[in-house]
């Protein structure tokens, strides 16, 4: 192929123009201020996590009754719990980002999705219900350990099947 039939097309890096920084780094006052206004929103990450359980258990509730439509309902609790996984962390609630990961990679690795399956995922959306209602925040110290621990060795026994 010769050189002159393609042309190569670097795209703008906008990206550095969007992020203050000094010859220092990072400006340190936009970031306690990004910080604060993160903090700001915790109030309203309950209501919104709560919104995502609502509809994790939706998704869920769909796969149950809808068996010839349960891979669609997989993909959408997979999408759920991925926004779940992604904003835990970010709002001081850990164990609902380790706990929707696991559920993320759960539900991506299902060859099938039978009732076993089914009680794992539930038993996920019913942990992740119990960190907002007793507001375990972190990693959820010995409580969240356990749990960690149970939903892992759930997964391991419907693995092993």
């Amino acid at each position: 192929m010769p050189a002159d039939d393609h042309e190569i097309i670097t795209p703008p890096n906008t990206l550095k123009n969007k992020v203050s920084f000094s010859t220092n780094g990072v400006d340190l006052d936009m970031l306690d201020k990004a910080e604060q206004i993160i903090a700001s929103l915790q109030g309203n990450y309950l209501e919104w996590v709560v919104e995502d359980l609502n509809k994790l258990q939706a998704h869920y509730d769909r796969a149950l009754a809808e068996p010839d439509n349960r891979q669609q309902a997989m993909a959408d609790i997979f999408h759920v719990a991925h926004d779940v996984k992604g904003q835990g962390g970010s709002f001081g609630y850990h164990l609902m980002t380790a706990i929707g990961n696991q559920l993320c990679r759960f539900v991506e690795n299902l060859p099938d999705c039978g009732p076993a399956e089914l009680d794992v995922i539930k038993l996920h959306i019913d942990s992740m219900r119990l960190i907002i209602a007793q507001r375990l925040e972190g990693e959820g110290g010995v409580a969240g350990e356990r749990m960690m621990a149970g939903l892992q060795a759930v997964i391991a026994k419907v693995s092993k099947k």
